[in-house]
């Protein structure tokens, strides 16, 4: 009996090896199909519960830290505000008849602003904006509320203004800045505030 070796290769014989070596490849190929298919499904799984994973450790990041920062705002206006109050209003070299905390829009409603803490009197208005740690970039917005309140409150815009900026830190460059503009520097040294207002200026 002829062995396998010993067939003669025949033109059929050949189609016929080429078919099933066709057939063998596209089974590999759809088994590959599959497996890679399967893979990218798991892939994608894997990745959307990643995402999700994160998502919700971001979400968490922000609602914690987000409330975080609001209360360390909320400290840093509780402390100075209490501070001007027992001073019996002494600031910027003059006594104020009356403290106001977190002012919002006035009577323009098209002029958005708030001011945290105001000290006012007959001729003077004394605006500090507060912060938990203060900027650089801050002395834009604190500058300002001169303007945006005089007219968010015209019964003062003949007043004088002041302002200053309060913040439980300070560091060098944002006390140079702070001078240079002529905003009082209101900061905390120990149990202490100390208010800079050499170069104070009205605005």
């Amino acid at each position: 009996m002829d062995s396998v070796d010993n067939i003669p290769a025949t033109s059929e014989n050949v189609w016929e090896a080429f078919r099933e070596s066709e057939r063998l490849r596209k089974e590999a190929e759809a088994r590959f199909d599959r497996e890679m298919e399967k893979s990218r499904a798991e892939f994608d799984k894997r990745m959307k519960e990643s995402d999700e994973k994160y998502e919700r450790r971001m979400k968490n990041l922000e609602d914690r830290y987000g409330s975080h920062s609001q209360n360390l705002g909320s400290f840093a206006e509780e402390y100075f505000f209490n501070s001007f109050e027992n001073g019996e209003y002494n600031f910027f070299g003059e006594k104020f008849d009356d403290i106001k905390r977190n002012l919002a829009t006035g009577l323009n409603e098209k002029i958005e602003d708030e001011y945290d803490i105001v000290l006012l009197n007959g001729k003077s208005v004394a605006i500090v904006e507060v912060k938990f740690k203060a900027h650089e970039s801050d002395l834009p917005k604190v500058v300002k509320k001169a303007k945006t309140f005089r007219i968010n409150y015209p019964k003062y815009e003949n007043h004088r203004i002041f302002l200053g900026l309060a913040s439980m830190a300070f560091y060098p460059e944002l006390e140079k800045k702070c001078i240079n503009e002529g905003i009082a520097i209101v900061k905390q040294v120990g149990d202490s505030v100390v208010i800079n207002d050499e170069n104070l200026k009205t605005f």
